[in-house]
Formats: structure tokens, sequence, C-alpha cells
């Protein structure tokens, strides 16, 4: 007869805009942070990509809610729904019950004690036995290949939906960090008073998000790698009539601009704190970016431009806190900075 195990373990980057669940060294959930819920009864209709579908989009008996704002819960109960229903979406086999599950979660490395709270109380409520929490920038920087434990510093950049998390790490510790509640939400906000500001149209926080993709950039002049304008259709401010607008990137770059200047100054505050032997193994090795954020165009060239260091796009930025999070997972015994209360 063949026994399983009753414990299951999973490993979680619970982001603002999208939570990643990696379980097996594989990525089995990559799905917005978006629930969409019965108004009356507050049960859960929709979640992950069902629920991003119908934002903006509701009728009176349906609500959809982003449960994390600038990268903490700010919906408890919405959020643990969310957890749920994203942990079901996970096979853990064949079973009469829910086994109990053993859990790794990604947090910003500026969460208060009270946030991190949260964070355990609703991994507990979906399940949890073991709950695990790393911070994202060690997680990241797991996820991207980096010796964590050796006596050399290296810099992360973590840019996601709500915050953007820096630090320096060596020894398998946080040296100096610095974590901001700026991030791709605010560059999305950025363009959406843009829009209404400088064309008179009112552009959903969709439409916004769809244009900082296709012509999102930190740089006035990409060159030859610049995209195509972007056609942006919505309804006018004032008139209420239809209107279709070609935007470029170069547009968009002096939109965000102060956005991007922020986590700018936010870098160079983390390098002015950081020791000198760790702040030449910096220049060395060069600053790691990761998140969502590490995409926007011309970012890295900027920032190199500003900081005279290389900064490097990881190879695959959207998962490599999901990645960090599932190497963790699997060397609970070896990752002393792992604690079950951070």
């Amino acid at each position: 007869m063949k026994f399983f195990s009753f414990v299951q373990g999973i490993a979680m980057d619970l982001g603002t805009a999208n939570t990643i669940i990696v379980k097996d060294d594989k990525i089995v959930v990559d799905e917005p942070s978006v629930i969409a819920l019965d108004k009356h009864t507050d049960k859960m209709i929709a979640v992950g990509m069902k629920a991003k579908l119908m934002h903006e989009k509701t009728n009176d008996n349906i609500q959809t809610v982003r449960p994390l704002r600038d990268g903490v819960i700010a919906n408890f109960s919405a959020c643990e729904q969310m957890m749920r229903g994203l942990i079901k979406m996970v096979k853990l086999g064949r079973r009469f019950f829910s086994p109990s599950l053993q859990m790794v979660i990604g947090v910003p490395s500026g969460s208060s004690e009270v946030e991190l709270r949260a964070v355990r109380d609703s991994a507990e409520h979906a399940n949890g036995r073991d709950v695990y929490l790393i911070f994202e920038p060690m997680a990241a920087a797991i996820g991207i290949g980096l010796d964590v434990e050796a006596p050399e510093g290296n810099m992360i950049v973590d840019i996601g939906g709500g915050s953007t998390e820096i630090a320096v790490i060596s020894l398998g510790g946080i040296v100096t960090n610095n974590s901001i509640r700026v991030a791709g939400d605010d560059l999305t906000e950025d363009i959406q008073e843009y829009m209404s500001r400088q064309h008179n149209m009112k552009v959903s926080e969709r439409m916004a998000e769809r244009i900082k993709i296709n012509v999102g950039s930190a740089l006035a002049d990409l060159g030859d790698e610049g995209p195509e304008d972007y056609v942006v259709h919505g309804p006018n401010r004032i008139t209420g009539l239809p209107l279709h607008v070609a935007v470029c990137y170069q547009e968009i770059s002096k939109c965000i601009d102060k956005t991007v200047a922020k986590i700018e100054n936010a870098v160079l505050s983390a390098l002015e704190d950081t020791p000198p032997e760790l702040y030449a193994d910096i220049v060395k090795n060069g600053i790691y970016l990761t998140g969502g954020g590490a995409l926007l165009r011309g970012l890295d060239r900027r920032l190199a431009s500003k900081m005279k260091i290389d900064f490097h796009i990881a190879e695959d930025p959207l998962h490599s806190v999901a990645k960090g999070t599932g190497i963790a997972l699997k060397n609970l015994d070896k990752f002393s900075f792992l604690k079950t209360s951070l």
C-alpha cells in the first residue's frame, strides 16, 4: 500500500500585480492578483485571469478587488480567498481532503511586523501549516543564480507592481535595504493622468497598462530600438465622443520621468549606505534588475548612465522572485535566513 505525505510544499510570490506559485521546481500558477466577489455575499466568483477580464467591466452584483496595494495586503479577507483560489489551481494529487501546506512566501523587505503578520495569517487560513517568509530581494538573488551566502556584495533592484525593493546582500543577509512604495502601478497612474491632461481622453487602468507595455520607455531616445506608435481608443473627457490617439514612446518617457527618477534616487540612496568593501564588489559585479519594471525599455541604460555602474536585466525578471522562493523551499535547512518569523 502506497502512503502519501500529508504535507505538500509550495512556494509563492505574492505580488501586487501577479501571484506566482512554484511546486516541484515548476511554475504551476501565474495569475493576476485579482479576485471577483459577489457584492452581497462576498463569496468568490472568479480569481486570477478570469477575474482580471471582469475588472472595470462589472455590474452592480459583482466587484473586482486587488487585495494587495503597494506590495502589502490591503484587503485581508479578499487576499485569503484569492490565495485559496490560486492554491486550488495547483494539482496536489488525488485526495479526499486538502493536504496541509509547507509554504515559502516572498514579502517586501520594507514590510512592517503588522504587514508580515497579515501575510502569515492569510497563508495559515489558506491551509498553510509551516509558513516561511523570505524578503523579495533575497529571493530574487537566489532566483537569478547568485551565491547569497558568499562573502561578496551583490545589489538587487526588484521593481514590482506596488513596491521597489533595493538591497545589498552578503553572507546570507541584507546589509543595506531601501524599500519604496513606488513601482509599476505608479507608472500606470502617470499614464492615465497624462492621457487625461494632454489628450482629454479617459483611459482605464487596463488601457494605461497596455500603453506602458507597448510604448513605455525610461529614455526619450531609444534609437532604432524604439517601438512603433500605439493607437489608443477612448472617450473624450469633456464631450464623451470617441477619440483615437497615436501615442509614441517619447511622450510616455516624459510623463513617467518623475516616477523613474524616484527609483533612481532610491538606488543612489542605497549605494550611499553601502560599506566600501561591498561597494567595490557591486562596481565589479554590476547591479541586477528584476521584477516587471526591469522590462521598461531603456531603464538599464538610464540607471547605468546615472550611477556609472553596469546594470544587468535578469534572464527572466518576472519570475526571479518566484524561482528563488522555489529554491528556498528545497533548502529550508540550508538557508538560515529563512525563519518562521522574520
